[in-house]
């Protein structure tokens, strides 16, 4: 992977993480570096999903992608809330 790769990947980590998060309603108890980690992970594995459907490149904005991303990240965010607020 290249530097360019990296650095996208966090770029749209950040983005779908914050996107993930807003989805979640109310506070989350876990911080922005934990936003990033989910939302990269998400971005993933949304990325991967979507490929398994062959959604993944559309002509125009991958929408499908996107949502599939945006779901896994609040998802990841809804559980570490929880696992936050057992501890």
């Amino acid at each position: 992977m290249e530097i360019s790769g990296i650095i996208s990947a966090i770029v749209i980590g950040i983005v779908i993480g914050v996107l993930g998060r807003l989805v979640i309603p109310g506070r989350q108890r876990i911080g922005v570096l934990w936003t990033i980690l989910v939302g990269i992970v998400a971005a993933l594995l949304g990325s991967a999903i979507a490929a398994g459907f062959d959604v993944a490149d559309t002509d125009g904005v991958d929408w499908v992608e996107w949502l599939i991303q945006i779901g896994l990240a609040a998802l990841g965010v809804a559980a570490l809330d929880r696992a936050r607020a057992r501890r």
